[in-house]
């Protein structure tokens, strides 16, 4: 028998969790519970009240909403984040700032362990104990789905139900709605159950966040977004000059307007870092909007080789560094002094149509980027660009190409064909 520790839970009052909590007290540990609020919709009382009636000391619920949009979602927009072309990283983005919260109260609650209800073959768990150790390296983890005695017992989801149903536990999970969910501001992802089949498509009433594009409004949404050193700081309503601003009144609107409209669904197989694909679905709103806008401003304002550095090196080397657990990093801390360096011209105003599942630009503007010059770029002007000028740059480009082409001929290689 394991020695008995005062354990503090990752709890989100869902079927995992609630019955590791019922385990934890039967192996004897005391346990506090704690809920992060990262802006899921959840019954915070009702939450206490189940954990206290399957026996936890108490529940600690930690505002974490503010914090979550301005260091990880924001940042994640500096970068325009993305995770094998598709996933805007909802769930990795809300780990660290989780994380960092359950070991301030962990520390405050005198708990010498940690658990929560990761599974064995998902990212989750490598994201939170990676950053467990990193903040207090001597802090014990107890990582249920990865024990023998726990998973011999709950072999599936099915068991889960049955001995919450035996200890009369309420979850919504239930035999015939299985899949999973995890939300917060940025996003809500569904797996597992039905959704392991590949080629099932996802039931109708599964998604959360978006209403069905086919029966949102036949009236775009238009609306102006104000972005400075690459963050979102206003939104405004073009047709009522009504004005946004802070950034959680920023993003719970842009949730709430892609949610009316449909805008921000997916629907993946993704790597997962521990070497498995997996299925995962999300509904994104918010990121959606912004990531597009984001990136549209960075075409008017950002340097050309600043960007491609950025593109290259950056956007890649941060998403994987978030979706593979690794943010209280060295590497973390060195390459956002990149983005934060990039950002710094990238000021200016985005104006974007939501509509029926899709989000389009219809255009850009900015007071303090010089870069574009439309009369410069103008087919119909060329006082400081003359045609002339641009026959010895083609001139030069083509030296490197016409020696590979004499090669490609002496080897015997058509390029007619090739």
């Amino acid at each position: 028998m394991a020695q008995k520790e005062k354990v503090l839970l990752a709890y989100s009052g869902g079927l995992d969790t609630s019955c590791i909590l019922a385990w934890l007290l039967e192996q004897g540990h005391e346990v506090v519970c704690f809920l992060a609020d990262v802006g899921q919709a959840e019954d915070f009382k009702e939450a206490e009240r189940k954990a206290l009636a399957v026996g936890a000391k108490k529940l600690v619920v930690e505002d974490l909403k503010k914090e979550f949009v301005e260091d990880l979602c924001f940042k994640a927009i500096q970068c325009n984040a993305i995770w094998e072309d598709r996933y805007l990283l909802g769930t990795s983005l809300a780990r660290p700032v989780i994380a960092r919260a359950m070991m301030r109260v962990a520390q405050q609650e005198g708990c010498t362990a940690v658990s929560h209800g990761c599974t064995g073959k998902g990212n989750d768990q490598v994201r939170f104990e990676l950053a467990f150790y990193a903040i207090q390296p001597s802090i014990n983890v107890i990582a249920p789905w990865r024990m023998p005695e726990f998973y011999n017992r709950f072999a599936g989801r099915n068991d889960l139900i049955e001995y919450a149903q035996k200890f009369n536990i309420p979850v919504t999970s239930t035999k015939a709605k299985p899949w999973s969910m995890d939300e917060n501001l940025a996003h809500c992802s569904y797996e597992a159950g039905i959704l392991e089949d590949a080629d099932h498509t996802p039931p109708d009433d599964m998604w959360k966040l978006t209403d069905d594009p086919r029966s949102a409004p036949d009236t775009p949404a238009d609306l102006n977004i104000v972005f400075g050193k690459g963050i979102p700081v206003a939104l405004i309503d073009p047709k009522t000059g009504n004005k946004t601003t802070g950034s959680l009144a920023i993003f719970s609107a842009l949730n709430e307007i892609g949610r009316v409209h449909g805008i921000g669904r997916i629907d993946i197989v993704e790597n997962r870092y521990i070497g498995l694909k997996s299925r995962g679905c999300y509904d994104s709103p918010a990121m959606t909007i912004l990531r597009l806008a984001h990136l549209d401003l960075e075409g008017l304002v950002l340097d050309r080789e600043v960007r491609l550095l950025r593109d290259q090196f950056v956007t890649i080397t941060w998403s994987r560094i978030l979706y593979n657990g690794l943010y209280f990093s060295p590497e973390r801390k060195f390459i956002e002094q990149s983005i934060t360096a990039s950002q710094d011209d990238v000021n200016g105003q985005v104006r974007v149509r939501c509509f029926k599942g899709a989000v389009s630009v219809l255009g850009r503007s900015s007071e303090t980027s010089k870069l574009y010059d439309p009369e410069l770029s103008s087919m119909d002007s060329i006082d400081d660009f003359a045609p002339t000028d641009t026959t010895g740059f083609i001139a030069t480009q083509a030296i490197r190409l016409k020696a590979y082409g004499k090669a490609e001929k002496a080897a015997g290689v058509d390029l007619t064909k090739a």
